[in-house]
């Protein structure tokens, strides 16, 4: 075994531990709990626009472009863009002609502006309009149509009805190998205080969609080496991987 392969196993060994660390999965708990309070999701930017996702799931995303390299990144949920721009700038990275297709109900003039003088602005195209309106889907599937290999990132309306929708209606894009991530299941192990003026909250969020997606799907599977890996995610169970 050469000194890459090994130490890629020992790598594989460390997370696959991470999953049994009672200690570390605990101290994870306890940072994610005290970071909710205090908002630490919405302390960073990539490339000068706010992302407002934890730096753990920006090195997942990560990964997972590189290793699966999709030419076409389709992301509901833009806000101040961040994600947007951060996909983008991964798809700089590989080469060749690959976009980020954003979706998003209400895109602030502000931001839009931002976004559009963005020198990652080449490959971004925003739609505005609600992402399981079939007018918006359709714009959608008309874009990404020409392209090989989409991962789809879901980060809208939080509702499990909405997130179930968004499910069914953009998980035919991903191929497999490819990768669906549903964002803000940690909803689910959050005080209910702290969603109590938005309509989602413990029992009604991304996590009990997928799980209810799941249930009638085999065609993915949670990646719960992701998971083992960061500890620390916005996203549980969300990092789906298309298996046939």
């Amino acid at each position: 075994m050469n000194p890459v392969q090994q130490f890629q196993m020992e790598r594989r060994e460390r997370i696959r531990q991470n999953g049994e660390d009672h200690a570390m999965r605990c101290a994870a708990r306890q940072f994610l709990n005290e970071s909710l309070r205090v908002k630490y999701s919405y302390n960073f930017s990539w490339m000068g626009r706010p992302v407002i996702q934890y730096p753990q799931d920006l090195a997942a995303l990560q990964e997972i472009i590189w290793r699966v390299k999709p030419d076409v990144i389709i992301e509901t949920g833009i806000a101040h863009g961040g994600s947007l721009v951060f996909s983008a700038s991964m798809l700089e990275l590989l080469g060749g002609e690959g976009k980020v297709i954003g979706v998003d109900v209400d895109i602030r003039a502000h931001n839009r502006a931002e976004i559009e003088n963005h020198p990652m602005s080449k490959r971004i195209e925003m739609i505005e309009g609600s992402s399981i309106d079939e007018e918006v889907v359709r714009q959608v599937r008309e874009r990404a149509g020409a392209y090989r290999q989409a991962m789809v990132i879901l980060d809208s309306n939080h509702t499990a009805d909405h997130v179930l929708e968004e499910l069914r209606l953009y998980s035919p894009f991903v191929g497999p190998g490819s990768y669906l991530v549903v964002f803000d299941g940690i909803i689910e192990e959050m005080p209910e205080h702290v969603s109590e003026d938005r309509p989602w909250g413990p029992g009604n969020n991304p996590l009990t969609a997928v799980r209810q997606f799941l249930a009638g799907n085999r065609d993915f599977e949670v990646d719960r080496d992701i998971e083992n890996q960061l500890l620390v995610t916005a996203a549980p169970s969300g990092y789906l991987r298309r298996v046939r």
